[in-house]
């Protein structure tokens, strides 16, 4: 007679859970997302601004379908409210705008992206965002490179927006300008070397993080690392380069207050970072010009001081509310068509975060985006340096993931200081998502996957065995 045992030997191994096809579809939808934002300008040099702006609103249309059809848990009380605010004001601005069709265009893009980064934010566990994010950065990086490598050895000359090959008035116009077998600077699918270089160093961190987490295929998540380096130090952005110092920095004291074992003992890392960060911000503004001179740049930031001038200067005619959203400038509008120019170029953003926002917004909008970065700067904080915790237990491990949201916001935090890249397009999405993901799940669970899913939506109260 046969005897049965629940002994783990004679139990047959179950076979591992698989997604369901509809999961693995609305991951995939989240990647192509994603890849559109990091790669946004490359969209409009290969399509257009007509079929880009189509391709943005229908992808906008569609997320909110599945947002409806899937209705992923939503803790609606815990929404960031300040990103909601700082979309009102801008709303509100369309009542008093000098430049109204730039600012109604400009605000499809801003809710577009919004809504996009809290669906992505609430439809997606954080295991699944950080590999949605490796994907979608692989496909910049490996269409950079092969886009790169297509021009130089089939067409062997710059290209202009369109695959139009024909000489350009200034460099600045090229998409491409033929550089990968030369000493000159990339520019990727992007079509601009400062957008490649930190989407680059992004790409480095991500692909890391998941090669620290125990991600499968560990050796080609080193060659995409490799790749990522390559077009880091191509692309020869300064504003990268200092972001890269910046997130060497941030890193380093994460890791330093994981160490701390007393409430007490991270004080006097906070007194020593920022007395080093004070110092060295007072260093680098006092030797600015040899420093850049040594990345082959100006002492002005290649004339972005001029440009800060001149957006300052219009700024100060109506420094509460603004003169109107408009991110990024529409060079057609008369308003700003011919008012700044650069290489022969209408200037279509101010280089600087903050005074385009002042410029835009006014003081209102420039204190609610300073408490949009300022609370995603404060969450992604201390959702790196707290240990897991959702019960008793007190010894979980850290995370890898969870350096992602601040590693992101000194990126972009830095950028900001010398592009307007953070209130659009990846830097935007990405800020909203961070904030809106980590109020909602603060917590990235540990063992199998529906196991940690549940425990980052909160339905797993006690410790799994």
């Amino acid at each position: 007679m046969a005897a049965y045992s629940n002994h783990p030997a004679s139990v047959p191994p179950a076979a591992p859970i698989r997604e369901t096809t509809g999961h693995l579809m609305l991951r995939g939808w989240c990647i192509f997302v994603l890849f559109m934002a990091l790669a946004s300008t490359a969209w409009l040099h290969a399509f257009g601004t007509t079929v880009t702006t189509i391709i943005t609103i229908a992808s906008g249309l569609l997320s909110i379908v599945l947002w409806i059809v899937i209705r992923p848990p939503v803790q609606w009380r815990r929404l960031p409210w300040f990103v909601v605010a700082y979309v009102l004001w801008a709303t509100l601005s369309l009542l008093w705008s000098a430049w109204p069709a730039t600012t109604a265009l400009t605000l499809i893009l801003l809710y577009v992206t919004t809504i996009q980064a809290l669906f992505i934010g609430s439809a997606l566990t954080w295991r699944e965002t950080v590999r949605a994010a490796a994907s979608a950065l692989k496909w910049v990086m490996g269409l950079s490179l092969l886009f790169e490598l297509c021009v130089s050895i089939f067409v062997q000359a710059p290209i202009l927006p369109g695959f139009v090959v024909e000489k350009a008035d200034d460099p600045i116009e090229y998409w491409s300008r033929n550089n990968l077998f030369d000493d000159g600077r990339l520019q990727g699918i992007m079509g601009n070397a400062n957008l490649l270089g930190p989407v680059a160093l992004l790409a480095i961190i991500v692909f890391a993080i998941r090669f620290a987490a125990g991600a499968p295929r560990r050796g080609l998540l080193a060659a995409w690392i490799a790749l990522s380096a390559f077009l880091f130090y191509r692309a020869a952005s300064a504003t990268a380069y200092v972001a890269a110092i910046g997130v060497v920095i941030v890193l380093i004291t994460v890791l330093l207050m994981r160490r701390a074992k007393r409430p007490g003992e991270r004080t006097k890392y906070y007194l020593g970072y920022l007395l080093v960060a004070l110092g060295g911000a007072l260093a680098f503004w006092l030797l600015r010009g040899q420093i850049f001179t040594a990345l082959g740049r100006s002492a002005d930031l290649t004339g972005r001081e001029t440009i800060w001038a001149a957006v300052l200067e219009r700024a100060d005619e109506r420094p509460i509310a603004g003169w109107g959203f408009a991110t990024p400038w529409v060079p057609t509008d008369p308003a700003f068509d011919g008012w700044i120019i650069d290489h022969g170029v209408t200037v279509m953003q101010a280089h600087n975060m903050w005074v385009d926002v002042f410029m835009q917004l006014g003081i209102v909008g420039l204190i609610l985006i300073g408490l949009v970065y300022f609370a995603a700067t404060w969450r992604s904080w201390f959702f790196a340096v707290d240990r897991p915790r959702w019960d008793l237990r007190e010894d979980r491990p850290y995370s890898p993931l969870t350096l992602l949201p601040t590693l992101t916001i000194a990126i972009l935090l830095v950028q900001g200081l010398a592009e307007s890249s953070p209130l659009l397009g990846w830097g935007w999405l990405l800020v909203v998502m961070f904030g809106h993901k980590i109020k909602q799940s603060p917590h990235v669970g540990e063992g199998p996957a529906e196991q940690s899913a549940a425990i980052e939506r909160g339905e797993l109260t006690k410790q799994v065995p």
